[in-house]
Parts: structure tokens; C-alpha cells; sequence
């Protein structure tokens, strides 16, 4: 498997969830899961709720700033395999395996996993 490369750590530090966060809804809605599902997984990996999502939409905070102001779960480390050509466990910056987790807990969700699952509580 590949590792990050500085230059794709810093383009993952500078995008904003603002953009992201739009594909993130059409993604688990097409499959038929719900935005409430969806802010529930944000909410259990970052700590933030519905409100201050809003905000950091809003504000179009960077993911490095989005997972600065986060409270990591400590069971996020348990979030393990492939996502976008990468394993989660091998990603050395703590930024993009930070962001890595969202994406593969997004996907879970997309692929009608259990919540229970996916909120690593089994």
C-alpha cells in the first residue's frame, strides 16, 4: 500500500469541509441512509453536534482546523482498512488519517452497515 505524501497531507489540510460535507450527505442519501445518520457518525467521531456543524460549515474551516477544534473519540483508532487507496492503520500524519477515518465511517454508512458497527460500540 502507499503512503501519503507531504503534498497530499497538505492538500487534505487545506480543503474545506464546507466542500466535502455536501458529497458526504448525497453519498449516504443515495444509498438511503439519512443526514441525521450521517451527523450522528460526525458527532461520535469528532464530538461536534448539530449546531457547531453548522458553524464549521459556515465558517468553511479547513479539515485542519475541522479536527483541531474536534474531540477525537478514543475508540477512532479502531477504525481500521482501505480508503482511497490507503490503510487507515499505515497513515503516519495524524491530519489525514484523521480525515481518512470520516471517509471510511461515511462509507460504512453508505454500505448499510450497522450503526452499532460502525460507532465501534460492538
Amino acid at each position: 500500500m502507499p503512503t501519503t505524501t507531504p503534498e497530499h497531507d497538505a492538500r487534505i489540510a487545506k480543503m474545506t469541509f464546507a466542500s466535502v460535507y455536501p458529497h458526504y450527505v448525497n453519498k449516504v442519501e443515495k444509498k438511503g441512509r439519512t443526514r441525521e445518520e450521517l451527523h450522528e457518525v460526525i458527532h461520535w467521531l469528532t464530538g461536534f453536534d448539530d449546531d457547531r456543524l453548522q458553524v464549521l460549515i459556515d465558517e468553511e474551516v479547513t479539515f485542519e482546523t475541522f479536527f483541531k477544534q474536534a474531540t477525537l473519540n478514543p475508540n477512532a483508532p479502531l477504525i481500521k482498512g482501505v480508503i482511497c487507496g490507503y490503510r487507515i492503520e499505515d497513515i503516519e500524519n495524524p491530519l489525514t488519517r484523521q480525515t481518512r477515518y470520516l471517509d471510511k465511517l461515511v462509507d460504512e454508512l453508505a454500505k448499510g452497515r450497522k450503526m452499532e458497527k460502525i460507532l465501534r460500540t460492538e
